[in-house]
């Protein structure tokens, strides 16, 4: 294995020589094999997303994940360039396997890949990085669908999903327009065949209660591009703001959104997850 692909990766300096010294082999590498063989047979099609038992890690060590998507880059890199997607487009998205490795290191103090089902929709030409955003050519679900008002969209459309992953700094509202710009065009270049005219988010940055508490913010601006489908509770929000999973009355109070979060939940509030959709 060559150690610049995982540079190219981005996969943290501490973690390079235990991917090198952990390459699968027996059993393993044949359950390796057969994920490989499940994301290489879907790759491209919307709407299905493979169970990534996490009980292989314990069996077969920490980067075992890691081994899976480096043996299907090849793959998704061929079906980047079949559909014309620019190289730089291309590296941006599939680097994001490296962002998933610190930010398990950051929750664990740990070597792993946080989410590990999660980069398959990267590895499957499914979700692309287009700025500071993140866009997943998805189908429009039923339970949100419910929720649209006014707009003619059904169950099982094409929609565009939105993510916003960490480490990449501020989400300004000029950063999210470039974003949204270049959503816009990159799939009405790359994925013609689909027609992407609406844009959803299921995410905790959409509580409304967020933007009453921090009016002006960048999380304030950011709910302002979406109308509220619906919203449950949950506050897996926590290690989102906080970098890991803490008990409510352990949370610190660093900064501005850590104070909020805190003291909503101190005085007996709780927080949602709250799905949005914005016409493109």
């Amino acid at each position: 294995m060559d150690p610049e692909i995982l540079l190219r990766l981005t996969v943290p300096h501490d973690d390079i020589n235990g991917v090198l010294a952990s390459v699968p082999r027996g059993d393993a590498r044949r359950e390796l094999e057969r994920h490989v063989t499940a994301f290489t047979g879907a790759m491209g099609r919307p709407g299905q997303r493979f169970d990534i038992p996490e009980e292989a890690v314990e069996e077969y060590g920490p980067y075992f994940y890691v081994h899976v998507y480096l043996e299907t880059l090849p793959h998704a890199r061929a079906y980047h360039r079949e559909r014309g997607v620019p190289d730089e487009v291309s590296w941006a998205t599939l680097r994001d396997l490296g962002r998933h490795m610190a930010v398990h290191r950051r929750r664990h103090d740990a070597p792993g890949l946080n989410a590990p089902w999660w980069p398959q929709l990267h590895f499957r030409g499914m979700l692309y990085q287009l700025g500071r955003l993140q866009f997943e050519r998805a189908e429009l679900g039923e339970t949100i669908a419910a929720g649209i008002t006014g707009l003619p969209h059904r169950a099982g459309d094409p929609v565009l999903s939105v993510h916003i992953p960490d480490f990449l700094g501020p989400m300004s509202p000029q950063a999210c327009d470039d974003s949204f710009a270049r959503a816009k065009a990159f799939f009405a270049e790359h994925f013609p065949h689909e027609e992407h005219s609406l844009a959803v988010c299921f995410s905790w940055l959409l509580d409304r209660q967020l933007g009453a508490y921090l009016p002006g913010s960048n999380i304030a601006a950011f709910q302002e591009r979406f109308r509220e489908a619906y919203s449950v509770p949950g506050n897996g929000l926590i290690p989102f703001v906080y970098g890991r999973d803490l008990p409510p009355d352990e949370l610190p109070r660093r900064t501005a959104l850590e104070k909020v979060v805190a003291d909503h939940l101190a005085g007996g509030g709780s927080w949602h997850l709250t799905a949005g959709y914005a016409p493109l």
